[in-house]
């Protein structure tokens, strides 16, 4: 019943939830902008009913997804009273820019393109779609401005009482260096989502025989290109960004690669079993002197391990414990690491089918593993995720706020009240998970048989 554990619990489950829809909006909108406007500079009818198709599903995932965000901001001032004492001034900004520029916007021309086909001309109908995307995008980047400042606090001086942060400079707020690398890596991400579940639903399709054939292909096809350029590039940036954060929160770093102690050079653990009470891994495969490169761009550097990590942060914070659960960083950073690796061979496979002209429809059994990996972005997001929160531990703030001194008094919400929260909200959550999940399977449905010739 310990109010910090309960709060952390609602938290991480609510917004994990939460964000299986978020990078499927993010990067559908967009793919969804781009076929649109193809349909408009050729005329081709395929590309609209791909549009009118895949539509559907992005509305249902749209839906759902401003639902299960709106409760995120109300936990801040419930469970996260004095984190939100504390961080007021800043985090209130980002949080006010997303809702009255970027919400409105996309809440605004999503209205306008669900309604306006056949109302407006074509131009204007795919120019509206551009501004939903454009929208979706906009929100997401002012919320990871406001999150980045929890993993690299700028543009700020302290309240004279040290009781909270001030606000002194916006523009270093809004081009936090970190939110440099994390948007990318969030939109590229979102990208790579769309084309898994492009891809992955066509499969579906396949194998029960139905949809317009000529849509599926055209999708896959479009689908592969866009969801090829998206793993890549998100594993471009993530390579720059863990490098950047070797140098701005190396406690992650050395918890993510189960560093126990400092190398030169370092070796990158491919697999092991961290031993966080001996410190030390077991089973561990090592690949020689990667983790160097990886970390700096070469193979002969040193990396600070947890043992060094932890001896400077008490010297510059005081006695305490610094370094963040490290099997939990650990497995996190490789599981989303090995799934985005398999992305990008599943990918290069059907890359190579669609340009030796074949239809995923004549692989059934690799339209069956294709249904499949449409989990597989959804993993590699969600373990993403709970590396760059629970890896920033014990600071909610990096540097200024721990964690235990965010949530809001055991006298101002019990343990009790926060249980009631977390079990009400998971089941509220989980329900509307499985509803859309529902709503997607019966659109699939009802699409129309294909005949015996638009199968073969």
């Amino acid at each position: 019943m310990d109010p910090l554990v309960l709060a952390r619990w609602q938290f991480a489950i609510l917004t994990i939830i939460h964000f299986f829809f978020v990078p499927l909006t993010l990067g559908i909108s967009i793919f969804l902008a781009i076929l649109e406007t193809a349909y408009v500079r050729t005329g081709k009818t395929v590309y609209r009913d791909a549009v009118k198709f895949w539509g559907k599903v992005f509305l249902i995932n749209f839906a759902l997804g401003v639902v299960s965000g709106i409760v995120q901001e109300f936990q801040f001032g419930l469970n996260w009273s004095e984190y939100a004492r504390f961080m007021g001034d800043i985090f209130g900004a980002p949080l006010a820019v997303e809702a009255l520029l970027a919400f409105y916007l996309e809440s605004t021309f999503i209205g306008v393109w669900i309604f306006g086909w056949d109302k407006v001309s074509p131009k204007v109908h795919a120019t509206v779609l551009w501004l939903t995307a454009i929208g979706s995008n906009l929100s997401a980047i002012w919320i990871l401005i406001a999150n980045s400042f929890m993993q690299h606090p700028t543009g700020y001086t302290m309240k004279p009482d040290n009781t909270g942060v001030l606000m002194v400079n916006f523009g270093q707020v809004a081009t936090n260096p970190n939110v440099l690398y994390q948007f990318p890596h969030v939109f590229f991400a979102g990208m790579s989502t769309a084309a898994f579940v492009v891809i992955g639903l066509s499969a579906y399709l396949y194998l029960k025989k139905r949809g317009d054939k000529a849509m599926l292909d055209m999708s896959v096809r479009w689908a592969t290109i866009y969801g090829l350029i998206g793993v890549i590039l998100v594993m471009t940036v993530g390579h720059f960004q863990g490098q950047f954060l070797v140098k701005e929160q190396p406690s992650k770093m050395a918890a993510a690669e189960a560093l126990w102690h400092s190398e030169q050079p370092a070796h990158f653990s491919f697999f092991a079993i961290p031993d966080e009470k001996a410190q030390t891994n077991h089973l561990d495969i090592r690949i020689p002197a990667f983790l160097s490169y990886l970390s700096y761009g070469d193979f002969h550097s040193k990396v600070e391990g947890i043992d060094e990590v932890q001896k400077k942060m008490e010297a510059k914070y005081g006695p305490g414990d610094y370094i963040p659960p490290v099997g939990v960083t650990y497995w996190s950073f490789r599981l989303m690491v090995y799934s985005g690796g398999l992305m990008l061979l599943l990918l290069l496979y059907l890359w190579y089918l669609n340009s030796k002209g074949i239809s995923l429809a004549e692989k059934p059994w690799f339209a069956k593993v294709m249904v499949w990996s449409i989990l597989l972005p959804y993993l590699a997001s969600t373990t993403g995720w709970m590396m760059a929160e629970i890896g920033r531990q014990p600071w909610v703030v990096y540097g200024l706020l721990r964690t235990k001194d965010g949530v809001s008094p055991a006298s101002v919400v019990s343990g009790g009240e926060v249980l009631f929260s977390l079990l009400s909200l998971g089941v509220v959550y989980i329900v509307l998970t499985y509803v859309g999940v529902k709503l997607v399977v019966k659109h699939l449905h009802a699409a129309p048989a294909q005949t015996p010739a638009a199968a073969d």
